[in-house]
Parts: C-alpha cells; structure tokens; sequence
C-alpha cells in the first residue's frame, strides 16, 4: 500500500519514505508510527493506541512518545510549531491533518462479522484492559483469557473461526487478559481477583446491563465469580473447557508438578517453532490441529506476550479456583467439556456441572482444548450455545 500527502510518499511494501521523490531514511519505529498515523487520518489516535501498536504494549514515558512524535514530524518536514501534517490534540492523543489517498493493492472487504471497535479502560489497579466489539445480535461477552490478542485474532486460523461463528449471531465483546495482546503487558497482580475486576470494569465501560456470559478455560473460574458478584447482569453463563481447582490444587492428576514443568518449558521455548515446548503445547492443547493452525501458534505467542509473562500467568492461572462456591450460582449456566482435554481433565467439567444447581451439561467429543472448524465437535459446541442462548429465562 502507498500513502501520497503533499509530496510525501510512503510505501509499506518497501517500507520507504520518500519526500519530492528523494528518498528519505527513516528508523523502523518511526516507519510503523507514520504509517499508523496516516491510515488512520483524520481521526483521534490516543496515547494508549500508540502504547499498544508502537510499543506493543509495554510503557513508555510522555517523553519517549514526544521524541518519537518529533521525528516523524522532521521525517516528512513537519514541526511541533506548524504542525501541517501531525497535529497534537491536547491530552488526548496526536491526529494526521490533510489529505491523503492511497494506492495499490488492498485486502479483500472484511465480513461484517470482521469489523470491530477496539477501546481501552483501566481496572482499579490502573492496568490498562483493552476491549472489542463485533458483530450483531444479543450481547455476549467472552470473559478474558490467556494467549489472545484483539487485532491479530482475526488473522489467526485459530481464533479467527470461532470469532466469526460468534459475531455471526451474536453482538461480541471481549477483551485482552491482563498481560496479552493490546492490554498491559507487565502487570504485577494476575490474580483471580484481579482478572474478575477486570471483567467488571470491561462491562461497565462499555455500557452492558445484561448478558450472555461465555466463560472458556480459566475465563470459566472468572466467569463464575462475576455471575456470584452480580447476577442481575448476567442471563445466561456459558462455561466451555473450564476447571473448578486449578492445575496446581489438583493432586490427583499430578497437577503441581505438570504446572511447573509448563511454566519451566515456557520460559524456554516461548513462540519458537519447533521447541520441546511448542511440540508440548500442541499436543496438550489442539492436538488435533492442522499444519496451518500449529504453525500459527509461535506467531501468536510472540505477538500475545513474553515469555516472562506467559510462564507467570500460566503459574497464577493454575492456582485460581471456585471450590466450594458453585452452589451460590443463580443463573441459568451450560457447562461443554471435551472428553479428551488434556488441559483441563473432562471431571473438572463435570465438577463444575454437577455443583452449579440446575447447570446442564454436555459432553463434546474431542480431545482438543479449543474446538476446530475441522470436527465435528464445532457444530456440536456452536448449536448448543446458540440453542442455550435462545432459551428463555426467568
């Protein structure tokens, strides 16, 4: 694609800048800041936007933007005094004034499924949360869970089925766990506590008083702790592959040392293809996955977060549990469980079933963690949440 203002041209094929036909150098960062500036022309682009796509993320300071803002300025003869072309919008972001028009090839139209709304908000600890909109229908909310990032999602063989299997029939927000994707990559508490304000402030932000809430691996244990903090909110829970004890409280399938073994082959072998943890990975949670779909996998763990990150989350997750809670639960729930999951064994979702009062559950067979287009099991999964969701209730 090439982007013509003035007498600028850049091109991200080559991933060239060129003013009055003069080819001018430009540092890589101050390439993607340009190129986000520009295709989004015209409107508002914030400090946390710039954060998530610049920095994937990670914090900087006001004055690491400012310099980086500087010489994008210097790169296409713009200044903080004139601002002809990049425009400072006082404490809220910086916005590309002008016209632009681009040239070349351009990626087939997006499904309407495809098209979502990305916004950020702060749960009470300040870290950042970023949220997602897409699709129509009745609200759903997925609660967040690891390895997931808002943007690339849709890029993902993976994810991007199930994405578009939800907004096809439903309105569907979901967000970033803390530490993935366009959320806060470093936070310090990744409790279970902390992920369940999480959920609570997505919900609140985004103006939601009532839902369907879809709860899958250790979003199933958040899921449940929000529908006891407010179940006037919550129509219907959705629990799919999730667990009542974490790995690490489950003695009696050799849990806590599994944990720290994950958590040891993580930090090793993090989004590098063909390590002892990516061939663990794939055979413990899509083994019944495609060349295409595992090869995705080490793309997506480096976009989604560090390794650092990954094994602390993976450690905290295996430690959440709603033992002894389950029967506080008021609302209409459906529990789906693979009976091969190697994740989370199928009598965690029994456990789960049979201590929710009235729960129904379904048994999905399979032995892959997150469902594929490929099986059977997906037709399965999907006509009973849609069938669920169109229940009444009380």
């Amino acid at each position: 694609m090439r982007y013509h203002f003035g007498e600028c041209q850049l091109c991200t094929e080559t991933f060239t800048l060129t003013v009055a036909g003069v080819p001018r150098p430009v540092e890589p960062q101050v390439f993607d800041l340009l190129h986000l500036l520009v295709k989004r022309a015209g409107t508002v682009v914030t400090h946390d936007d710039l954060i998530a796509t610049i920095w994937n993320g990670r914090i900087v300071s006001d004055a690491a933007i400012s310099s980086r803002i500087s010489s994008a300025r210097a790169a296409i003869d713009d200044n903080g005094a004139r601002q002809d072309w990049i425009r400072t919008i006082p404490r809220r972001g910086f916005r590309f004034v002008g016209a632009v028009r681009t040239e070349g090839e351009t990626s087939p139209p997006a499904k309407p499924s495809e098209h979502q709304t990305i916004g950020f908000c702060h749960s009470d600890d300040g870290t950042r949360i970023a949220w997602a909109r897409s699709g129509s229908g009745p609200p759903l909310v997925r609660a967040g869970h690891w390895l997931t990032h808002l943007e690339h999602d849709w890029k993902s063989p993976v994810w991007h089925p199930l994405l578009d299997e939800f907004s096809q029939h439903f309105t569907l927000w979901r967000y970033d766990q803390r530490g993935n994707g366009l959320s806060e990559r470093a936070p310090a508490n990744l409790s279970l506590e902390a992920s369940v304000n999480d959920l609570v402030v997505v919900t609140e932000a985004v103006g939601i008083d009532r839902l369907t809430l879809y709860g899958t691996s250790q979003g199933a244990p958040v899921a449940i702790e929000y529908a006891l903090r407010h179940p006037g909110r919550v129509a219907r829970l959705i629990l799919h592959g999730g667990f009542e004890r974490g790995r690490r409280l489950r003695d009696s399938d050799g849990g806590a040392d599994l944990s720290q073994a994950m958590a040891t082959l993580i930090r090793e072998g993090w989004g590098q293809p063909g390590s002892a943890f990516m061939r663990a990975f794939a055979s413990i949670f899509i083994p019944g996955a495609t060349k295409e779909q595992l090869d995705s996998l080490a793309d997506l763990q480096r976009l989604c977060t560090d390794a650092e990150t990954a094994a602390r989350l993976r450690w905290a997750i295996d430690g959440y549990s709603v033992a002894g809670r389950l029967g506080a639960v008021r609302v209409p729930t459906l529990v789906l469980h693979a009976r091969h999951d190697a994740v989370h064994p199928f009598e965690q979702g029994l456990a789960l079933a049979a201590g929710i009062p009235g729960a129904e559950f379904m048994q999905l067979d399979s032995g892959n963690h997150v469902i594929l287009p490929q099986e059977p099991a997906w037709n399965t999964l999907f006509g009973a949440i849609r069938r669920f969701a169109d229940s009444p209730t009380a």
